[in-house]
């Protein structure tokens, strides 16, 4: 029922009276199907919204006194917003209404308004997976940032706060590390896989950097009648790329072969920082070769006396 207007001596009917205690407790309730701007005869009313779009429910000035109140519902699918015309309208919360939300307009003035969301049906502004809730005057939504961004405080933003890349250079933000004690042969003065340990690792950051450790050992037979030590290299590799390189003279010499020869064997470690410059699942693995001298039988990375490791360090920028 709207408000109503009574003249100094009036009587009232009984049906007057009935009226006015029964919108005590059940307003009258006016349907839209579309968009609708408020009048006069929507004081103290429900205004519902019916409609499976979007519509807009406007509010403009002079229409209403200081004081008026009235009730916006939302029954349908679509999101009905109140929407500020000629007059002001602030809220706390959110001035959408989603399915099943309502929310009362109080008027301070002929030219302004509070609405109060009631949230009957969640009133969330949040739209995606991931949203987060801030605090605004016109909307809490904090839409989800980018991936391995990382909530940022910052006084300039509207809501206060900002999705931004994470801070704090230098950290290790994952390790990955793989082992193994089979060894691998190397026949050939060409470089080949070390075949039985690849390590993959998927960066967080373009920009981080990729620290990488690897020890192992070496063992070598060569011939009696040789005297040049022999010599291996590793080769550091990033997918099908060559990245580092080391040469390593074995000079340890363990035993003789019955007179025959000798054997060499030496632990070999390696660190190198790359710059991969990737999001994306990222390989390394290691090849090695021998070089003369000539009588070097056999070259022997790892054994299964020994773990050969690789380890990966992530290092944020």
């Amino acid at each position: 029922m709207a408000k109503q207007t009574f003249t100094t001596g009036q009587v009232l009917t009984a049906a007057q009276v009935n009226a006015l205690n029964s919108n005590d407790f059940n307003q009258t309730v006016s349907v839209k199907t579309a968009a609708h701007t408020l009048v006069v005869g929507d004081r103290g009313t429900r205004v519902e919204f019916n409609t499976s779009g979007s519509v807009t429910c406007t509010v403009n000035s002079g229409i209403f006194d200081a004081g008026d109140t009235l009730v916006i519902q939302n029954r349908g699918a679509g999101v009905v917003t109140v929407t500020a015309g000629t007059a002001t309208v602030n809220t706390s919360a959110t001035l959408a209404l989603s399915q099943y939300d309502a929310g009362t307009l109080y008027f301070i003035s002929a030219s302004a308004a509070i609405f109060f969301n009631t949230d009957a049906g969640g009133g969330s502004p949040l739209t995606t997976k991931g949203d987060l809730y801030g605090f605004s005057t016109l909307d809490a939504r904090i839409p989800i940032g980018a991936n391995n961004t990382v909530l940022t405080a910052d006084s300039s933003e509207s809501l206060g706060l900002k999705w931004a890349a994470p801070a704090g250079g230098g950290k290790i933000l994952q390790v990955v590390t793989a082992t193994t004690t089979t060894a691998t042969s190397i026949t050939t003065t060409s470089y080949a896989d070390i075949t039985n340990i690849t390590l993959t690792i998927t960066p967080t950051s373009a920009t981080s950097k990729i620290m990488i450790l690897y020890s192992s050992n070496v063992f070598a037979s060569i011939s009696f009648y040789d005297d040049a030590l022999p010599t291996v290299s590793h080769q550091l590799m990033r997918g099908a790329s060559a990245i580092a390189t080391d040469n390593r003279i074995i000079t340890n010499a363990s035993s003789g072969t019955g007179g025959n020869g000798r054997e060499h064997l030496q632990a070999f470690a390696f660190h190198y920082i790359d710059s991969p410059a990737t999001t994306s699942s990222t390989t390394y693995k290691f090849q090695a070769k021998r070089t003369t001298p000539g009588g070097t039988t056999s070259v022997s990375i790892g054994n299964s006396s020994f773990n050969q490791t690789i380890t990966a360090f992530e290092i944020g920028a």
